[in-house]
């Protein structure tokens, strides 16, 4: 938004009202939601997408291997969340970590595989819908998406309307978009849900600027565990499939904490020519001990490798060795504390040139 001329001073005023309306739009997503050391012992959230169906590995889970991994959640003994209190257990410091299901898509296999396993025993899980594609070969229906909604232990939430690449649309468009889904989802459910997961798990800052002014909260698909100094609108879940869902895996994925931190930089995720690679910046709280412990993984150039790192007054940066490539470049990082293994992730979604 340009102003390009003040004329007087009625306009002078206009103007600045204009101006501060546009920064409390731009900058609320970017607002930190406690900024102090809580030691909250976090939410991991858990996505998965298909079931059964083998032909879509980068997708899919075989069905026993997601009973294993529910089995190994309870064994753990933890609880899992009920994301219709998602809102008062983020805000809140918890003292036991908390599991969150979250099942991207509404495909049908879902519906006939996972869902009656869901149903039988009560677990908790939200379901992202992307509305354009219900109905169709391969997803649900509204009748079965309405039939989960029924129930207190499931919440239905926004996944846009075309599930397409919504960050390489113009910004008119990816509005159009969801305005499209959130006027399905009003004739369909007669609510817009107020939960929003990413397509993809890209974002601009201009996207998430815009869900933060209509939703709750928003999900990414990069790696992580939510504390209630995270981002609202950049919230982290471990995409599941059958690569990554190997239960050895899945073991130490439960097992992660949250690595709270005072800001992340750069807010812009999307990386193009001007900023790639990035200027990685990230503040840890001076109550965080062993930083020293720290180690990152990022793969730049196509390439994962060990993050050359620098740590000096709680803040860590990253050089990276050259430009992340298309179509996204990621940073994973853990922290060995006293045993307790710490663990945040980053996804830049990169701009073709």
């Amino acid at each position: 938004m340009i102003i390009k001329k003040i004329l007087s001073p009625a306009t002078s005023i206009i103007s600045l009202f204009i101006l501060s309306l546009f920064f409390s739009f731009s900058s609320k997503s970017d607002e930190n939601n406690i900024k102090f050391y809580s030691e909250d012992n976090g939410i991991l959230s858990i996505m998965y997408h298909r079931f059964n169906e083998h032909k879509y590995p980068s997708t899919n889970i075989n069905m026993e291997v997601f009973k294993k991994h529910l089995e190994i959640v309870k064994n753990s003994k933890y609880n899992f969340l009920n994301p219709n209190e998602f809102d008062s257990k983020f805000k809140t410091s918890k003292s036991e970590k908390e599991v969150l299901i979250t099942i991207d898509d509404a495909f049908e296999s879902f519906y006939n595989e996972a869902w009656p396993h869901l149903r039988d025993n009560k677990i908790p899980f939200i379901l992202f819908v992307s509305t354009e594609p219900v109905g169709n070969k391969g997803y649900m229906t509204w009748d079965q998406i309405r039939e989960i909604d029924a129930v207190d232990f499931s919440l239905i939430g926004h996944h846009s309307h075309s599930h397409e690449y919504l960050i390489e649309e113009t910004e008119e468009n990816f509005i159009l978009d969801i305005e499209t889904a959130n006027k399905i989802f009003k004739q369909e459910l007669n609510y817009i849900p107020d939960l929003f997961s990413y397509p993809f798990g890209e974002y601009s800052k201009f996207m998430r600027d815009y869900i933060s002014q209509n939703f709750k909260y928003a999900f990414g698909q990069h790696s992580g565990v939510i504390d209630l100094n995270k981002n609202k609108f950049e919230l982290p879940r471990f995409p599941i499939n059958e690569k990554y869902g190997e239960l050895k895996r899945f073991k130490s994925i439960i097992n992660y904490y949250p690595l709270e931190y005072k800001s992340l930089s750069p807010s812009e995720k999307q990386l193009t020519i001007n900023n790639n690679p990035p200027n990685f910046k990230v503040e840890f709280f001076k109550e965080q001990k062993n930083l020293n412990n720290i180690t990152c993984y990022s793969n730049e150039g196509d390439k994962w490798d060990k993050s050359k790192t620098n740590l000096s007054n709680q803040i860590l940066t990253i050089e990276f060795r050259e430009p992340f490539k298309p179509r996204r470049g990621r940073i994973n990082c853990s922290l060995n504390d006293n045993g307790k293994w710490r663990w945040f992730g980053v996804q830049f979604p990169i701009k073709k040139n």
